[in-house]
């Protein structure tokens, strides 16, 4: 199976990768058959800043689940607004 393939069931998904002399935390947009989208998740800010389209044998590296990565789900989620219970309907 190719790199290409396996990062398809992962679309969507926050990861952690390493590319050429760089690496980031990011999601993964799409995966073509020569590239993949991949958007930069800024750690400092919670937000996603740059798109980026990596040649896929440029890949050195993705981390898909992990301690870290469950480190950043949880403070981007504990970044969201929280629904006041005034707006719940009855």
């Amino acid at each position: 199976m190719r790199l290409v393939d396996k990062l398809k069931l992962f679309e969507r998904q926050l990861v952690f990768m390493k590319w050429g002399s760089s690496e980031s935390y990011g999601k993964i947009n799409y995966v073509g058959s020569d590239f993949v989208e991949f958007e930069i998740f800024d750690t400092d800010t919670l937000e996603y800043t740059d798109k980026l389209l990596i040649n896929a044998q440029l890949i050195l590296e993705v981390v898909i689940k992990g301690s870290d990565i469950a480190r950043m789900i949880a403070e981007y989620s504990a970044s969201l607004p929280v629904h006041n219970e005034d707006n719940v309907l009855d």
